[in-house]
């Protein structure tokens, strides 16, 4: 699993844009499972098990990274962006990034020329650029136009304490996870759906819920944790270290109880360290999912995730075990649960 995250993480793929993701995902996946890719780009894949399930299962998880877009190129040959999903300004600022195989840096008004007033402000987005060292326009529209995306510049690392460092973590690790169980013998027939464009509104999610058709889903994710001393302990949402994030609610979705309850249950009887969040926030495909045809039992397991949304996520090792841990124990009790 560890080895397909760092090779995820090092591929870009915006929402709209997951070709290399999905490609390497075929690769992985071709020779374990059946698998077919819709119109949006969602691969959908089944996998024969040990026995067929009383409820047909769905794990989910989605291909699609936040980044940036070209909206413009400018006279003095910067280029103008939007983010593709919710990105922080603060983050960006000075960061690297690539554009089709160029690199370029994001800029912003130099310190000196700010005003008192926007010195106690944030920039905003649309008053930031990409620099790509070009003279002026005519130079830059020949390696770049709008549409085109820009990515982070971001090493995949381990720096200590049993955490990994890397962008795109959100959600990679969701498609590693899926990988390995794909690779490895099932104790069920199980789908798995690896979808598109969730940064942007769940919509490859909602496609391919409605093509799976399932009694249950597993949205494997990650989520924000913001356990830093400066955070009042409420608010610090989970806890990196902890285990597996089971939500009870976010602002997308309300999880379904028996489930809920199934994942606190197996963890208490197997050992797997498993936490819920403190903070209703955030979102996941769940939102699309358990809405879909006639409505889907859902549940989420999320690893908890610092600085999510940056080039710089930071998650914990041990967690992304219990997260693989937990999303096994669930299938065992949900296989043939009565609905």
């Amino acid at each position: 699993m560890f080895e397909h995250l760092k090779t995820l993480c090092e591929l870009n793929g915006t929402s709209g844009r997951e070709d290399k993701v999905r490609e390497y995902i075929i690769e992985q996946i071709k020779d374990k499972a059946g698998y077919s890719v819709d119109k949006l780009g969602n691969i959908i894949a089944f996998k024969k098990g040990n026995a067929v399930p009383k409820n047909k299962i769905m794990l989910d998880a989605h291909m699609d990274e936040v980044g940036l877009i070209v909206t413009s190129v400018q006279l003095d040959g910067t280029l103008t962006f939007a983010e593709v999903g919710g990105i922080d300004p603060s983050v960006v600022i000075g960061r690297q990034v690539t554009i089709n195989d160029l690199y370029g840096v994001i800029g912003a008004k130099a310190v000196h020329n700010l005003s008192s007033e926007e010195r106690e402000k944030t920039p905003e987005m649309d008053s930031l650029y990409i620099d790509i060292g070009a003279a002026d326009r005519e130079e830059a529209e020949k390696y770049v136009s709008p549409g085109d995306c820009a990515y982070f510049v971001s090493e995949y690392t381990e720096p200590g304490n049993n955490t990994i460092m890397a962008k795109a973590i959100d959600d990679r690790f969701g498609c590693a996870l899926m990988i390995d169980m794909i690779q490895s013998e099932l104790p069920y027939d199980m789908y798995f759906t690896f979808t598109v464009q969730e940064e942007i509104g769940l919509r490859g999610a909602k496609a391919a819920a409605y093509t799976v058709n399932p009694d249950i889903a597993i949205v494997i994710e990650s989520t924000t944790a913001a356990d830093i001393d400066s955070v009042p302990e409420a608010k610090q949402v989970c806890h990196l270290g902890r285990g597996a994030v089971v939500s009870f609610m976010d602002r997308s979705t309300m999880y379904d109880k028996q489930l809920y309850d199934i994942a606190f249950a197996q963890s208490a009887e197997k050992n797997i360290p498993c936490q819920t969040k403190t903070t209703i926030a955030g979102g996941n495909n769940s939102g699309a999912i358990h809405t879909s045809r006639g409505g889907i039992k859902t549940i989420a397991v999320s690893a908890p995730c610092r600085y999510l949304h940056s080039p710089s996520c930071v998650v914990n090792k041990n967690d992304l075990k219990a997260c693989y841990d937990m999303v096994n124990a669930i299938i065992e009790k949900a296989a043939d649960m009565e609905l």
